[in-house]
């Protein structure tokens, strides 16, 4: 079979006029030019649509990227297309699929159909395809047109990786047709290899605890590539759900891409599961990694971002060299479907490609539903109408939900036995977004969409290790969102206007008390300004005065864990979890598990009282509604701000 022909879709868009790559004007009567497209990260965004916002999205979406394939095609005499997995989940339609409508024997998945219409050859195996369990990942790979590949997921341990029984083939070994630069065709061999990160075996303890097991992926390529040359492969092109992270082989790396490519016999490597985009910036100065050749581990390389903001680009110029063939040259980019402006909005660079949009818009339209739909319930009105002054529903809910995830991932590490917290911070507060600008869902039904506005942001779940000391000083750092206020004051401002609702973290797991009588210890940019300061009194943990030596595990955000705001305790070396679950995935699942929640604030933090001190705040004028039923501080009505928002007075 012919690379060029081998789905019925490699040639539409062919009339007129496409641009030709400089290997195809050079390729000479035995060099042939070989295009490699690659996707990564999906995570079933087959349409251009935020399902939590509910409205359409240009930078995201499988259909803007086959557009973008389509063009690269037409432009080609020899090309493949592969997927680097994390396909199956990651929005609300995989949601709406696994848990609503959900797979039989012989029902098809949107995602796999939308990957059929665009005639994908090959893909490998992500982590988040096992979200769902098992049986529901076979179930839906039994649709797909193409080979699904991945060599470290192993159902039964055999002597050596070799011997091992994969819960998918391992490789593969296309046989197809190559043409050269004289138009004379020759047949070539191009083996694919899959690798997912083995921390699955964590990250979905309970569904493969028992049904699968993984190996090291470094050690795994390194008894599976000789084999593949016995077979005759003439390039063997690895798809590593792995990303870009340390140059040298440790056990069970997770992102092991660099010293996976620099194993002898891979020719390429197509990566990803990192959300990223190589070559970039970003890698300029990891160590193994050329951004300018677009080389990792010495050998071609491409990422291509994720949720089909762009597509991977790898062009090889091959040689025949007797029987065999080998990579003379490459390029790499990855293209982008949009384009971010200076005024922060986003140009669309592709349309959708039709057949693409058909093969899911039924499942397209039963997400919609399903997102308007409730998938829990609620006992308390989740509002952040008086987060920034009081312990806050729409906060509490994000910290619930944590705190359920973290507490099942501990188990059966090391860190089990420790205690844990959780940091959450109001996204929704108002600010530049104006008096409306606020989370409000009222008692009752809780929509999917209605996840978007108790968390903005996709970021993912981690967890750190910190001591009583960390956790005090991350609160210290928090509570720079208060001015200063002089005992005795009348209605003094309370908030600091630059200092961002986001980084103001309240924790859970713990009580304390913020005595604005006290200077912040740090500026707005997490700098130590006053070291003696003591804005956290009445720190306790389980009804006793906090241990400052004690050992923490505090769940957070990937943002807030790397170092995002400078908070003492989380500045990236203190992570002992990487979660690849996004914040509001966790919340969808923890409504789901939990049916009916109740994240009433439980008023774990207040302000130490003042004598005759009151202070005075902003927020938004529907907030009145809640205001007599904030625990722990009395708020009253303030009058009217000249910007919108509503003035209210606290009693200190």
């Amino acid at each position: 079979m012919s690379l060029s022909m081998n789905r019925r879709h490699f040639l539409a868009g062919t009339a007129g006029f496409v641009a030709m790559h400089p290997f195809s004007a050079s390729a000479s009567g035995n060099q042939a030019h070989l295009r490699l497209m690659e996707t990564t990260d999906l995570h079933v965004h087959v349409f251009p649509y935020d399902y939590y916002a509910d409205k359409p999205r240009d930078t995201i979406g499988l259909s803007r990227t086959a557009s973008l394939i389509q063009e690269v095609r037409a432009e080609s005499t020899n090309s493949l297309l592969l997927d680097n997995g994390d396909f199956l989940q990651g929005n609300p339609m995989g949601d709406y699929i696994a848990y609503e409508r959900g797979m039989k024997e012989g029902d098809s998945h949107p995602v796999i159909n939308a990957m059929n219409a665009l005639g994908f050859d090959a893909s490998t195996l992500g982590n988040h395809e096992f979200n769902y369990g098992v049986s529901f990942l076979m179930k839906s790979l039994a649709g797909a047109d193409f080979p699904v590949v991945s060599a470290n997921v192993v159902k039964k341990m055999g002597a050596s990786a070799t011997a091992d029984t994969t819960l998918v083939k391992p490789y593969v070994i296309m046989e197809r047709e190559i043409t050269d630069g004289s138009g004379a065709k020759h047949p070539i061999k191009i083996g694919l290899i899959g690798f997912v990160p083995p921390q699955i075996m964590n990250w979905d303890r309970k569904h493969l605890e028992g049904n699968v097991q993984t190996r090291d992926i470094v050690a795994t390529a390194k008894a599976y590539i000789p084999q593949m040359k016995e077979e005759g492969a003439d390039l063997i092109i690895a798809l590593c759900h792995s990303g870009i992270g340390g140059a040298n082989a440790e056990d069970g790396m997770e992102n092991a891409a660099i010293p996976l490519a620099a194993v002898e016999g891979i020719d390429a490597i197509l990566t990803g599961h990192s959300h990223l985009v190589f070559p970039s910036s970003k890698y300029d100065d990891f160590a193994g990694v050329d951004t300018k050749a677009g080389t990792i581990g010495g050998k071609p390389g491409v990422m291509g971002g994720f949720w089909g903001s762009h597509m991977g680009l790898l062009d090889l110029l091959i040689e025949r060299d007797g029987n065999s063939w080998r990579v003379l040259s490459h390029t790499a980019e990855a293209r982008p479907i949009s384009k971010r402006n200076e005024d922060r909005s986003y140009t669309a660079l592709a349309e959708d490609y039709a057949p693409v949009l058909a093969a899911a818009t039924k499942e397209h339209e039963e997400t919609l539903k399903y997102v308007r739909t409730a998938v829990g319930k609620t006992d308390a009105p989740l509002h952040s109408y008086f987060a920034l002054v009081a312990d806050d529903p729409s906060v509490q809910i994000v910290s619930n939900a944590q705190t359920w995830y973290i507490k099942e991932q501990m188990v059966g590490t090391a860190y089990e036995n420790l205690p844990v917290l959780s940091a959450a911070a109001p996204f929704k507060a108002g600010g530049r977004g104006g008096p409306e600008y606020y989370t409000d869902v009222p008692v009752g039904d809780v929509a999917i969409k209605n996840v978007a506005d108790l968390y903005l942001y996709p970021n993912t779940v981690r967890a750190v290790k910190v001591t009583g000391q960390q956790v005090k000083d991350w609160l210290e750092r928090s509570a720079g969102m208060f001015n200063q206020v002089e005992a005795g004051a009348q209605d003094a401002p309370l908030l600091n206007p630059s200092f961002p609702s986001y980084n103001f973290d309240v924790m859970d797991g713990v009580s304390y008390q913020i005595d604005l009588s006290q200077p912040s210890k740090f500026d707005k940019d997490g700098g130590e300004v006053n070291p003696d300061a003591n804005r956290i009194t009445n720190l306790m943990f389980d009804g006793a005065p906090l241990d400052m030596a004690k050992e923490f595990i505090v769940a957070t955000n990937n943002y807030r864990a790397s170092g995002g705001g400078s908070f003492p305790g989380a500045k990236g070396d203190t992570v002992v979890f990487e979660g690849p679950d996004t914040n509001r995935d966790i919340i969808v699942r923890y409504l789901v598990d939990q049916g009916t929640v109740n994240p009433k604030a439980d008023a774990n933090w207040s302000f130490a009282p003042l004598a005759d001190t009151t202070v005075i705040f902003e927020t938004g004028p529907a907030g009145a509604g809640y205001a007599d039923s904030v625990e722990g501080v009395s708020i009253e009505p303030a009058g009217a701000s000249d910007t919108g928002f509503a003035n209210f007075r606290i009693k200190l």
